[in-house]
């Protein structure tokens, strides 16, 4: 699991994004939340999970919220208010 950039949510499935590709599974957000090393992984978003260690940069937004930025990727995946506080830290 350590290659997996991020989960993202996508209503019955969950994509999961790594370096070399990416897929589909038939598994919950909620249950791989469950699943993963939370030294690795956190939750930042109700639809999305990313791996720690992969974070570049997270950028503040307004109300709370914020965006980051993952190494060698060009996505920018959302951070809700109710998980900010993972990022306050960095």
């Amino acid at each position: 699991m350590e290659q997996v950039a991020y989960l993202r949510s996508d209503e019955k499935y969950t994509l999961v994004v790594w370096e070399g590709g990416e897929a589909l599974i038939r598994k919950s957000i909620r249950e791989l939340a469950d699943e993963l090393d939370p030294e690795r992984f956190a939750q930042v978003h109700r639809s999305v999970i990313v791996n720690l260690h992969q974070v570049a940069q997270v950028d503040r937004g307004p109300n709370e919220t914020a965006e980051v930025r993952l190494k060698g990727r060009t996505e920018v995946l959302p951070v809700s208010r109710s998980f900010v506080h993972v990022f306050r830290h960095m």
